[in-house]
């Protein structure tokens, strides 16, 4: 079977829709939330995978923990505000806020009962592997001896013991704030006392013991501080004590008028801190005067508490992850240099002036992108930088080359955006840092969030200006760029340079551009661009044409989007969907989606490019098929409230690369994916490959490890792309 056969026979049978549906109503539409949380679940299902090496599947209970976490700090608070406000008004699939609490809460707690399960069986082959996180019976006297030292020299200055009376009454605990509570009795006259002792977030949670051999073992933090209490209180003995942990709202509210946008999110950081409890985890079996001091100070219900039998804190379990241990993790992997950047000794301006070349991270590196505005800093022939930054890492080799090119004199604007949740802090450090090299800083719009990612330095060249220019679908940051899979288009085509400097324009003068002559943009012109590009597919399916949509992105949930796919399915188009995370559309129901597919990729790296592909009346592979990359998900507030670019692939190459190399390999990966149902349930996918040999599960994760992208072939040219339907896993 040839790829193609392969990718064009995979649609399953349509199934028959229950038999009240109503393909009008709401219920065409899966929960965005509970779509999140099936995500999850997968992710928490990678833990389990006896494929992924140990360590790994240890990182994956981690990150659904931590996912979850971020969840219902965000999320979870906001239906809980508008719950609490008395809004009853139902999401695209008919849920109100309540309601959709309700089943949250039903299927978080049993995603958490999951996670602690899998914790359990973990710790069994880390055992076998020689990896013990111990509690305090189970250490030697050497253990104790070693710790009584480690406790004083590197927890004791730090901790902060609260007695808790009229006195001292009960403090305020931070968002992932983890505690002990204690009920202490006195050893001279038995006077009983209640305390908190906070459990320090800036140590490491497990502290590793001396070993011999190739053992190692670790002991909880909170372990060792429950077993120097006579240190912390004397005098007084542990009656009972428990464990706690809080999640508090982290959404931000900012004034819409405020005069200085710095200073106005400096303070809505502080009361981020702040937010109100919207869950408390609570270790199982609490001494009821403790359980009930803790939620009448927290100010919590029963709905908004849940008792944990087993580890509060399951993210920290990254720490696990031993440098020492790299035989249980993935094999290591280094990024490829393009072979087109090494022909030209490294300049990647005249790399680009071949043609353009799009690099798949973190398969080709990210550091062609820091080389780029690297170059251009210190290139004399170029005059100004203009660049957005959503989110980048702490000491950010992007900013940097900003500031060097600003401090030599060159005209630099950075586009930095505030609003980047979780990382608003970072982004004010690093506006500071450019205004104090002379770059001209700018922050994008209050009701809008700059998420495009775009790079342009203009360059002159004997007697003409010419706009080099960077597209993503991710964004400048150069830690995750190694694990997120991502797209970067590198051009100079005069056309998409005069773009990026209309939407450079936009973002700083707030002029909207009259024509743009390849972009589409958010939240101007890309839903529109999207639904007519839909509209045109379903045309060609009623006039007999050959007709197909493929798409990759992290989440569909816009409810116009959505429409406009089934009514191309309907019309005949063949529409396959590759969505990580959150899917708000019911593939495979006869009469409504039959000729749609969907399927989520989960495996080694983080799937975060945002592709989509028109057959445009000749199928989808074809050369005359119209290719886009995005930064932009098909989510509401991606196309109505954000700046996003939506960027046709006009190069051959290029074009090629995604449809024939990319997209096929992620449409024909069985080992890391999962097949959506028409009820919401996603299953792991069956190689119809593997199936008919011996051969193990097609990976495009291996594949794209193995194999170069073609735009970024040097002198060797292009090749022809590997069959994938034969390549190994």
């Amino acid at each position: 079977m040839s790829q193609v056969d392969f990718l064009n026979a995979a649609f399953p049978d349509p199934v028959d829709p229950p038999e009240d549906f109503d393909p009008a109503s709401p219920a065409r539409f899966f929960n965005r939330e509970l779509s999140w949380i099936a995500f999850n679940w997968r992710v928490l299902e990678e833990a389990s995978n006896p494929r992924v090496p140990l360590l790994e599947r240890v990182r994956f209970l981690s990150i659904s923990a931590a996912n979850l976490d971020e969840f219902y700090t965000v999320r979870v608070a906001g239906l809980r505000e508008l719950k609490r406000a008395g809004n009853v008004t139902p999401a695209a699939d008919g849920l109100t806020p309540e309601e959709q609490l309700k089943l949250i809460n039903e299927d978080a707690r049993k995603l958490m009962a999951a996670q602690q399960e899998t914790l359990g069986r973990l710790r069994r082959e880390l055992e076998a592997a020689q990896i013990f996180i111990l509690d305090r019976g189970g250490l030697t006297e050497a253990d104790r001896v070693f710790l009584d030292d480690y406790f004083l020299s590197n927890v004791f200055p730090v901790l902060s013991p609260l007695a808790i009376d009229p006195a001292h009454p009960f403090p305020f605990i931070p968002n992932t704030g983890f505690c002990l509570a204690l009920k202490l009795g006195r050893n001279a006259d038995g006077l009983k006392r209640s305390a908190l002792l906070p459990v320090p977030q800036q140590i490491a949670r497990f502290i590793p013991l001396p070993t011999e051999g190739v053992a190692h073992r670790f002991l909880p933090l909170e372990e060792l501080l429950l077993d120097q209490l006579s240190a912390l209180f004397p005098g007084y003995r542990a009656v009972t004590h428990t464990e706690f942990r809080v999640l508090r709202d982290s959404d931000m509210e900012v004034e819409e008028e405020a005069e200085d946008l710095v200073r106005e999110f400096e303070v809505a950081l502080k009361r981020r801190r702040r937010g109100e409890v919207v869950r408390l985890k609570l270790s199982a079996g609490a001494a009821p005067e403790l359980r009930a001091l803790i939620m009448n100070e927290l100010e919590v219900g029963e709905d908004e508490m849940i008792e944990v039998d087993g580890l509060l804190g399951i993210a920290d379990l990254a720490e696990l992850v031993l440098d020492a241990r790299r035989d249980l993790q993935w094999p290591s992997f280094t990024p490829r240099v393009p072979e087109r950047v090494q022909d030209h000794d490294g300049d990647i301006f005249a790399a680009i002036r071949q043609k353009d070349m799009l690099l798949h991270h973190p398969y080709e590196t990210f550091d062609m992108v820091v080389r780029f505005l690297e170059q251009a800093a210190r290139d004399p022939n170029v005059l100004a930088i203009k660049q957005t930054l959503y989110r980048t890492s702490r000491d950010s080799p992007i900013v940097a080359a900003l500031c060097e090119a600003a401090e030599a004199g060159k005209s630099v604007t950075a586009f930095v955006e505030l609003k980047a949740r979780f990382d608003e802090a970072a982004n004010i450090r690093q506006s500071r840092r450019l205004e104090r090299a002379g770059a001209h800083v700018v922050y994008g719009f209050i009701h809008y969030k700059t998420h495009a990612k775009i790079s342009a330095v203009v360059r002159r060249e004997g007697e003409r200006l010419v706009t080099y220019t960077h597209f993503g679908t991710g964004n400048y940051h150069p830690i995750t760029a190694r694990i997120y899979t991502d797209l970067s288009l590198f051009t100079c085509d005069p056309a998409l340079g005069r773009d990026a400097v209309r939407v450079f324009n936009y973002l700083s003068g707030y002029a909207e551009p009259e024509r743009l002559e390849n972009l589409a943009i958010s939240p101007l012109t890309q839903k529109e661009r999207l639904l007519e590009l839909i509209a045109a597919e379903a045309e060609h399916a009623r006039a007999g044409r050959p007709a197909a949509i493929w798409a990759k992105m992290n989440a569909v949930i816009e409810p116009d989007v959505i429409d406009a796919l089934y009514a191309a399915g309907q019309a005949g188009v063949k529409i396959s969907l590759v969505i990580r995370g959150i899917c708000g559309l019911r593939p495979g129901i006869r009469g409504l989606s039959e000729n749609i597919r969907v399927k989520s990729i989960v495996g080694r790296f983080l799937e975060h490019s945002r592709i989509v592909c028109f057959g445009a009346g000749q199928g989808v592979p074809s050369p005359q098929a119209r290719v886009f990359i995005s930064s932009a998900d098909w989510m509401g507030r991606n196309l109505l409230r954000r700046v996003e670019t939506l960027v046709e692939i006009m190069n051959p190459t290029v074009k090629r690369q995604i449809v024939e190399q990319i997209m096929a390999a992620n449409l024909h990966d069985a080992a890391q994916s999962w097949v959506l149902d028409g009820n919401g349930n996603y299953a792991r996918a069956v190689s119809a490959t593997a199936a008919m040999t011996d051969r193990p599960p097609f990976n495009c994760h291996r594949f794209f490890m193995e194999n170069p992208s073609l735009s970024g072939r040097g002198s060797a040219g292009a090749q022809d792309v590997p069959e994938l339907a034969h390549s190994p896993d």
